[in-house]
């Protein structure tokens, strides 16, 4: 009709959208190359096994893990367990967060603190996690405390190191500055040194938990009667190797989604957003 404005079937994109549209096709190709080794160890395994007739207690089949986990998702043992393990890590995590970011602080600040306490920091580095177990239990008793203070020692060490070494990252003209406006010493910590070092101490954060998870697995193992640990004592003891295999498989997810989905977006943030303020006019 005379007069209609006819819009084009294909409108050009938009610069934004082309820079839209290539990084969404960035991810995709880097979460292929990701999935990739496991999706080609998961095609070995679903061959390998049935052609070698390799017994049950030996190595399960894919199909006998998939029916393993199917059966724990509808009884709930598996959430259950889950749930346990995913509360001892949350709360070692934080008790080391709260008491860590602190004591980081100070040491970077103070170079008397530093110097006393660095000693005891790496002597304590090679000890953190597994090895306290035996103390653990004796101190706290065979449950969830002996775990998550096994957690707690995993990621604390590793957090007070870093945040140590970020706070002498931070720009020293900026803290002249906030000294010569009278800064209090409790903006100081909140509005300096904590987003100061902050890159620091969520590199801290994210090397810790990797050694907390293998402390959390041993712990449950021995201190505890629930979690993914646990599960996976209790099933060598009746050769369940379906149950070992998903438990095994089950940690390694829960770890892999907590440090690409949490841990590592957390730390480029950090970097993007308080990373040039430790440089700045040093």
């Amino acid at each position: 009709m005379s007069g209609t404005a006819v819009r084009p079937s294909h409108e050009p994109l938009s610069d934004a959208s082309r820079r839209q549209l290539a990084r969404r096709a960035a991810r995709l190709n880097a979460a292929a190359w990701f999935i990739s080794p496991f999706v080609v160890l998961l095609a070995v395994w679903a061959v390998l096994v049935p052609a070698l007739d390799v017994s049950p207690r030996t190595f399960p089949t894919v199909g006998a893990v998939w029916t393993a986990f199917i059966s724990g998702v509808s009884d709930g043992t598996l959430w259950t367990h889950v749930l346990a393990s995913m509360a001892r890590v949350g709360a070692g995590t934080a008790l080391a967060i709260l008491i860590g970011v602190p004591f980081g602080i100070l040491m970077g600040i103070s170079r008397g603190v530093s110097g006393f306490f660095s000693p005891l920091l790496r002597f304590s580095v090679a000890l953190a996690g597994i090895s306290w177990i035996p103390l653990a239990t004796l101190w706290l008793g065979y449950g969830t405390g002996a775990v998550v203070f096994v957690v707690f020692n995993a990621v604390f060490f590793a957090v007070v190191y870093n945040t140590m070494l970020g706070v002498r990252q931070i720009s020293t003209n900026l803290l002249r500055a906030a000294r010569s406006l009278g800064t209090s010493p409790g903006r100081m910590f909140l509005e300096i040194y904590v987003p100061g070092a902050a890159p620091s101490i969520v590199t801290g954060l994210r090397v810790g938990m990797g050694f907390a998870w293998r402390g959390l697995i041993a712990a449950e193992i021995i201190a505890t009667s629930s979690g993914l640990g646990y599960t996976l004592f209790l099933s060598r003891q009746y050769y369940e190797t379906d149950v070992i295999i998903l438990m095994m498989i089950v940690i390694g997810v829960l770890w892999l989604l907590m440090d690409r989905l949490l841990l590592a977006p957390l730390e480029r943030r950090t970097v993007e957003r308080w990373g040039a303020r430790r440089q700045v006019g040093s």
